[in-house]
């Protein structure tokens, strides 16, 4: 498995579409941050990514610190941080408080377009999120810009893509009987394919772990350290499996990721440890165990060496409560490392 998708399995996303609109300009939707969104789109979830799919029409998108981009027909456009943003028809449209029939349809799941404006052009478009733990996505999310678009009409498959979601937002907006759970399997795939879109694209030049992900060498050396982390690494066993010479393996490594491969993966051990003494009442040496140490002693202090505190210290200072959700999704990241509201939440405006 390449090490875009190891990361992506481990992750365990789950997703919908929350809001479909027919708007004619001029309007606007102003959007807090996810983490204000998530209790009411998915109650417990860690983390919130948002993204916007124009169906036709254009629309501008822009951040708090002035950042634009411009939208058109086929764009997704992706904030994978949570950042609030405003959608609109174009820029200077004021938006005014979120009024109670809106928040009702997004509380309800209501997909049935929501249509008004000021009878200019029209554009279409749904809102979705997906939601997954940050920690365990980081890799991926840390290499990504607050904001970002690509299109999906570029190719058949984007094309089958978007005609089977909109069929399903049509599905799910009549009520037919399993149609939200089709749906929220499609949006997934929508925002895997999104993503795959983002790092083809990315320039030659482009370092970082999307880059290096795509690099054949990187990106198989990367895709073996995550499938199997508690396997006895040795560079020479890691180079000798990509076909390339440790010279060779630990200059292109590093030239993407700003360091050697054991050293990513004793940081990536360490800290998939530490996500499991916060949510986990496992002992130590079994935790240790799992990412890859025989020596309990010897992971303490590669662990204090990491986070400035030895484990059981680390534990007492950032415990959560382990409720059985907690246990649910601790666990999940367990058996892939021993596999080897209120109207203020946004604000929106049609102008009549």
């Amino acid at each position: 498995m390449d090490a875009f998708s190891e990361i992506l399995s481990g992750v365990k996303l789950s997703g919908a579409l929350f809001f479909s609109a027919e708007f004619s300009a001029p309007w606007c939707f102003a959007s807090p941050a996810s983490s204000t969104l998530a209790p009411l789109l998915a109650p417990g979830a860690p983390h919130l990514v948002i993204y916007h799919f124009v169906i036709d029409g254009a629309a501008f998108v822009q951040l708090p610190d002035g950042k634009s981009m411009e939208l058109g027909p086929g764009d997704i456009v992706v904030l994978p941080h949570g950042d609030p943003h405003v959608m609109t028809s174009a820029p200077g449209v004021a938006a005014a408080s979120l009024h109670s029939a809106i928040l009702s349809k997004i509380k309800a799941r209501d997909l049935r377009p929501m249509q008004g404006g000021g009878g200019g052009d029209s554009a279409r478009y749904v809102c979705g999120y997906m939601a997954c733990d940050p920690f365990l996505s980081r890799p991926i999310l840390g290499g990504l810009p607050p904001i970002f678009k690509v299109n999906i009409r570029t190719d058949r498959s984007g094309h089958w893509l978007e005609s089977s979601i909109l069929h399903l937002v049509e599905e799910a907006a009549s009520g037919r009987v399993g149609s939200d759970a089709m749906l929220a399997k499609l949006s997934e795939a929508l925002f895997v394919d999104t993503l795959r879109r983002y790092v083809a694209g990315l320039p030659e030049q482009q370092t970082g772990w999307l880059a290096g992900a795509r690099d054949p060498i990187v990106g198989k050396s990367l895709g073996l350290l995550h499938s199997r982390i508690a396997h006895p690494w040795t560079i020479a066993d890691l180079a000798e499996e990509v076909g390339i010479s440790r010279t060779a393996l630990v200059e292109r490594f590093t030239r993407y990721l700003s360091e050697p491969p054991m050293t990513y993966l004793t940081r990536w051990r360490l800290h998939l440890a530490a996500r499991s003494l916060e949510n986990t009442p496992r002992g130590v040496s079994e935790i240790a165990g799992d990412v890859g140490y025989e020596s309990e002693a010897a992971f303490n202090r590669a662990f204090k060496r990491e986070f400035g505190e030895p484990p059981g210290r680390y534990r007492l200072n950032h415990k959560r409560t382990f409720s059985k959700s907690a246990n649910v999704t601790a666990r999940h990241a367990d058996l892939k490392v021993n596999a080897n509201s209120d109207e203020s939440a946004g604000r929106f405006v049609i102008p009549s």
